[in-house]
């Protein structure tokens, strides 16, 4: 868009607003702005907290297939597992309990089972570590991995720092392993390699016998364990759905917030003479076809029978009211010194301007992305405009 000659020597939009107010009530009004702009960061960082939270939930979501057994949850069912959730905490502290209790009834029935094995008349050479330096097994260790023995497992059953058996299943393994190290290391023929297949013989035929309710303790650990782990998610997306609200709630007062400044500021806005209107006219003739189409918006905003969005737009910039050309001249300003449009700000440029210019803009980079916003829902080609 050309500007005519005499309008652009003209064009000086840089000089601060003017109030019609004491200078301890804009000291105020700054104080405000400070804070709603701590506040908005503080918002900003839940939200992120928020979307990553979803955006993970989302993934894990399509990434994840359904269990066999299980449906996916409908929002109605998340709904009601939600609202019992503190009732299902508390159920579930007294299934661990239960657990526990019916773990502890497995390990002393499979106790049972190994004093029944101790105390065979061929259980001695298994009962401690193999003497391997006293009986001269200097190949010992080359054939066996994972020396095992009775007395390391009873250490291991009544440990209680963390290093013993998480569960019956583990104990067998390890007697199992006692009469497999002698089978392997000793031949058939020998009297060790006997005794210890003899045993093991017994050992699992007395297992089969506790192996059916090892089976359905196990399967209930599982069941209790997703249960347990759809109460975590759940309360997660609780957690995460109220901070959404809560969020949502103080965005919507800073808004009115942010509404009810703006409105005060601008309605303390010194009144603006003709050859400044003349000058914020010829400044709009400098705009972009896009910034033109915002500009326009915010005469629309306040002048519901304004036709912004005609090919050509006749706009008096004397029957326009106070708060709409002073909108008008902080849109023009902050656009043009963010460089988006064709002119520059004023006639000259120094260091200090180029400061001063680089610091408004990012303090006005949140109501530029509300232009921008406004923008996508006008008309997108080049206006004609007559001030």
């Amino acid at each position: 868009m050309e500007i005519p000659e005499s309008l652009a020597p003209d064009v000086q939009i840089s000089e601060p607003v003017e109030y019609k107010v004491s200078g301890s009530e804009v000291e105020n009004l700054t104080i405000q702005v400070d804070e709603i702009f701590v506040k908005v960061d503080q918002l900003e960082q839940k939200l992120n907290e928020v979307e990553q939270f979803y955006t993970t939930a989302n993934r894990k979501q399509q990434s994840a297939s359904t269990p066999k057994g299980t449906s996916v949850l409908k929002d109605k069912d998340k709904e009601k597992q939600v609202a019992s959730f503190k009732k299902r905490q508390q159920d579930a502290v007294r299934k661990e309990a239960a657990a526990a209790k019916r773990m502890q009834e497995l390990m002393r029935q499979f106790g049972t089972i190994l004093r029944q094995i101790t105390q065979h008349k061929w259980a001695g050479p298994f009962m401690q570590p193999v003497d391997v330096e006293g009986l001269g097994l200097h190949d010992y260790f080359d054939v066996i991995e994972k020396p095992m023995d009775f007395s390391t497992v009873k250490s291991k059953m009544e440990s209680k720092d963390g290093t013993g058996y998480k569960n019956v299943r583990e104990i067998c393994a390890d007697v199992r392993l006692i009469f497999k190290n002698a089978m392997k290391y000793n031949e058939e023929r020998d009297d060790v390699h006997v005794m210890a297949k003899t045993l093991l013989g017994k050992f699992e035929e007395k297992w089969l016998q506790l192996l059916p309710k090892v089976d359905e303790e196990e399967k209930r650990h599982k069941e209790e364990e997703a249960e347990a782990q759809l109460d975590m998610q759940l309360a997660q997306e609780a957690a995460h759905a109220k901070m959404a609200r809560e969020l949502s709630l103080e965005l919507d007062e800073v808004d009115t917030h942010l509404k009810k400044l703006r409105e005060h500021v601008l309605q303390n806005c010194r009144k603006m003479p003709i050859e400044e209107k003349r000058r914020l006219g010829a400044a709009l003739t400098q705009l972009s076809s896009e910034d033109l189409n915002k500009a326009l918006l915010i005469v629309a905003q306040n002048n519901p029978d304004f036709e912004a969005a005609v090919d050509e737009v006749f706009l008096d910039m004397d029957a326009q009211s106070e708060s709409t050309l002073w909108k008008l001249k902080l849109f023009v300003k902050d656009t043009l010194q963010s460089g988006k449009s064709p002119a520059s700000v004023g006639g000259t440029t120094n260091n200090t301007n180029n400061t001063t210019s680089n610091n408004q803009n990012n303090n006005n980079k949140r109501k530029r992305e509300i232009c921008v916003a406004l923008a996508k829902t006008s008309q997108k080609k080049t206006k004609k405009l007559s001030i």
